[in-house]
């Protein structure tokens, strides 16, 4: 006889789930019968909804083949592209994930990484941790307010109308470069579209928001970093992927430019890279997601897609095949 509650395998690290579930799994338990395991099983598995963390292995059909009766995968996280497989799509089995949730802990890190560069914070602290004597350490480049500065976004994704809105907010001006953002939307957003070139020669502060795509690999190089003007700021929150950092560090040891970053080709980033070292450059290992209220958040959402599925509603989160070719 087929069991009237459907099941759930919530294949998540137990501290990560803490911090997603504060309430111990008890909306969840209300909906499914749960099962809670570091990671995927190598044994079948009845679960009907399969909840994925960050790391989890490629889902293929072996995989698959050990989760018989699955049909949802709920991810806490945002790209699904490292695990689907067109498998997945195959086999009828839905896709959701939780990135909405990230979008304002994200965006509002990189507000506060545009500010400290405006505003050079950055190498005062350098200088006053590094014993430089007061006066020298009074020194360094102009610094700006936010508002009437031009900010040049790079990528309409959630993440990067999250960062926009809120700079605009506080007074700045804003051009974007992405392909798949077009006047209209552009206007109604309250910014400019532009090319990347013209962007990058125009703005005192660069934020990307791209994601990891073949195309946006390396998007910023030598020739675009040559593009900033002196004193300019970059900011990325979203993939090193779409920095050259050789480049970079050669751009940052001349001084010219500074820049703020929270993700980087090697983590967790080698105690003696050069970057931990320049006075103008700002670094955070990658954290820029993880507030209390965003992990909640991103529990609530698998939480509620859950709940539709097991009402038979249509998901709001859904990512089919062809999301998977925007998806970082």
């Amino acid at each position: 006889m087929a069991e009237l509650t459907p099941s759930a395998l919530v294949a998540v690290p137990p501290a990560v789930r803490a911090r997603l579930f504060p309430d111990g799994g008890a909306r969840l338990a209300r909906l499914l019968r749960v099962t809670y395991a570091p990671e995927l099983p190598e044994n079948p598995c009845d679960a009907e909804v399969l909840v994925t963390s960050w790391g989890v292995p490629q889902l293929t059909a072996a995989r698959l083949d050990r989760l018989p009766r699955l049909r949802l995968i709920a991810h806490i996280g945002a790209s699904v592209k490292p695990f689907v497989t067109g498998e997945v799509f195959a086999r009828g089995i839905a896709v959701t994930q939780a990135g909405a949730a990230m979008a304002r802990p994200v965006a509002e890190v990189a507000l506060a990484f545009t500010l400290a560069l405006l505003h050079r914070v950055h190498r005062y602290d350098h200088a006053l941790r590094s014993a430089v004597p007061w006066a020298e350490a009074e020194q360094a480049p102009p610094r700006h307010e936010i508002a009437g500065t031009p900010i040049g976004v790079v990528g309409a994704s959630r993440t990067g109308r999250a960062y926009l809105e809120l700079v605009r907010l506080l007074g700045a001006e804003v051009a974007v470069y992405d392909p798949f953002l077009d006047d209209e939307e552009a206007a109604r957003l309250g910014v400019t579209s532009t090319d990347l070139d013209t962007l990058l020669a125009g703005s005192r502060i660069v934020a990307l928001h791209a994601p990891s795509l073949p195309g946006t690999r390396h998007l910023i190089g030598a020739r675009e970093l040559a593009r900033l003007p002196d004193g300019a700021g970059l900011v990325n929150t979203a993939r090193s992927w779409l920095v050259d950092e050789a480049a970079l560090l050669t751009e940052l040891r001349t001084g010219r430019i500074d820049a703020a970053l929270d993700v980087y080709d090697a983590e967790p980033l080698p105690v003696a890279h050069p970057l931990r070292s320049l006075p103008n450059v700002l670094l955070t290992p990658h954290q820029a997601a993880g507030t209390v209220e965003g992990r909640v958040r991103q529990g609530d959402i698998v939480a509620d897609e859950i709940a539709r599925h097991v009402a038979g509603e249509p998901l709001m989160h859904a990512v089919g095949p062809q999301d998977l070719a925007r998806m970082g």
